[in-house]
C-alpha cells in the first residue's frame, strides 16, 4: 500500500478532513493534497503527519526470522 492512500486510510480511521490535517502541520489544504498526489514525504513529514491523526508512523523492514531495520 502506498503513502498516499495510507494517508487517506488513516484520516478516515482518526475521522479527520483533509483541510483539517493540512491546518494541524501547518499547510494550506491546497499543499497537502498536492503532496498527496504526488506521494513525495520525508520521515519528518510523516512522523507530523502521524502526530497531528494521533497516532505513531513505523516504517521497517522485517525479516522472516524476526529481524527488524
Amino acid at each position: 500500500m502506498d503513502i498516499p492512500t495510507k494517508i487517506r486510510l488513516a484520516e478516515t480511521y482518526a475521522k479527520m478532513s483533509e483541510s483539517e490535517l493540512a491546518r494541524k502541520i501547518g499547510t494550506t489544504p491546497q499543499a497537502l493534497g498536492q503532496r498527496i498526489k504526488t506521494g513525495k514525504f520525508s520521515s519528518a513529514d510523516l512522523d507530523n503527519i502521524a502526530a497531528a491523526l494521533g497516532a505513531e508512523f513505523i516504517c521497517s523492514f522485517k525479516f522472516p526470522d524476526g529481524t527488524e531495520i
